[in-house]
């Protein structure tokens, strides 16, 4: 093998094997992997001393302490979401989900927190907002997209308007509730991304929801 090679895998050998025997925490790990080999493709170019092969080292292990930090906070954030939405979760009110190492994924059911046509979220809904709230101020060194979505039932362009409204409904209870406006983003896709069929009713009632994309800053 290369040697330059062999130096480059060595710190991801390591890791790998932490991730097989570190249960839960190995998301962490992987995210320490990850982040070794970019560093240590970045060390490989940016070592001025002529020794390229302390670069990739120097990187290496830079990245992997990057990684791994934000693997172990997104651990850590999504544990609280979990424990804090239990109820919520145990009646589909709100879906939790790891979709990136660096990104947690909440999915506020339609039927719970908004009226048909509505963009306003229902008071009962409230307490539940509440609890995220809890955890988003907690966790700060996180940013928030808001991301509106309905079933493809009416015109298109009003069903685009809804779900922009949505998302910037669910903003302004976040901000009141003290998420600063600065971590905030929102966006509306309307009827562009189902995630079921929009032929039965139970189909279009999970394609109407508002997500909330929970990302590591400097990730």
């Amino acid at each position: 093998m290369n040697k330059k090679l062999a130096i480059l895998m060595l710190p991801l050998v390591v890791l790998s094997g932490c991730a097989t025997t570190q249960g839960e925490n190995g998301k962490a790990t992987y995210g320490a992997i990850g982040g070794a080999l970019v560093g240590a493709l970045l060390g490989s170019q940016m070592d001025n001393d002529g020794n390229r092969d302390t670069g990739i080292i120097v990187g290496a292990l830079a990245g992997a302490a990057a990684g791994g930090a934000i693997g172990n906070y997104m651990d850590r954030q999504e544990a609280a979401m979990r424990a804090q939405l239990e109820d919520e979760r145990r009646r589909n009110a709100i879906e939790v989900e790891r979709i990136k190492e660096d990104t947690l994924r909440l999915v506020l059911n339609d039927d719970v927190s908004f009226d048909t046509n509505s963009d306003k979220v229902k008071p009962s809904f409230h307490g539940s907002l509440n609890k995220v709230n809890q955890v988003l101020a907690h966790y700060q060194n996180s940013r928030i997209t808001i991301v509106g979505h309905t079933d493809s039932r009416g015109l298109e362009s009003y069903n685009q308007g809804l779900s922009e409204r949505r998302a910037t409904a669910v903003q302004r209870y976040l901000e009141k509730g003290g998420v600063s406006v600065g971590r905030l983003d929102t966006e509306g896709r309307g009827e562009l991304q189902p995630r079921d069929t929009n032929d039965t009713s139970a189909g279009r009632s999970r394609n109407r929801r508002v997500e909330l994309l929970v990302q590591a800053v400097g990730s």
